[in-house]
């Protein structure tokens, strides 16, 4: 469950109205969330792959310059390299899907069709940094790119809440 001022905050990162909210998932060191758990499916039951949500726009931000530096094609390389990896990786894709597929049955909807994309490109490919740090703030040592793409990011919450929240406000 997630409270009013939570998602008041998420609702201020995102500048919008944020759908299918569950939990937050991690929180900034600042102390607001900076990912969220989202329901599978959407009220209307539109599915929506996406578990765990960046709403930082900060780190969203950093994130952004690392895709633009070419860091995925340079990762994705390395997973027809790198059997290690490429296992680790592959759990992580296995991992996403088993919390998708709990949190559906914790929501009372019905899963995602199996072959449903998890995120981020998982398991072949790496095609979301955002998705795959939100996977590892989320849940710590479990997406090996996610934990990589996070040691190269600057310190995005140095600068404070990256929102004002309703309480925060003069």
């Amino acid at each position: 469950m997630i409270d009013d001022s939570d998602t008041a905050a998420v609702a201020a990162q995102l500048g919008r109205k944020p759908r299918g909210l569950r939990a937050v998932a991690h929180r900034c060191p600042c102390g607001l969330p900076d990912v969220v758990e989202t329901a599978p499916r959407l009220p209307d039951g539109t599915p929506f792959p996406t578990l765990f949500y960046l709403t930082c726009p900060r780190a969203a931000a950093a994130i952004g310059t690392l895709e633009a530096s070419g860091l995925m094609r340079e990762m994705t390389a390395r997973l027809t390299t790198d059997p290690s990896l490429a296992d680790k990786y592959t759990a992580a894709h296995q991992d996403y899907l088993d919390r998708r597929g709990a949190a559906a049955r914790d929501e009372g909807v019905e899963p995602l069709p199996p072959g449903t994309q998890s995120a981020g490109g998982m398991p072949e490919r790496v095609k979301c940094l955002h998705a795959l740090v939100g996977h590892e703030l989320a849940v710590p040592g479990t997406n090996p790119f996610g934990r990589e793409a996070l040691d190269a990011l600057p310190e995005w919450w140095r600068g404070g809440p990256c929102v004002d929240t309703p309480e925060e406000s003069p």
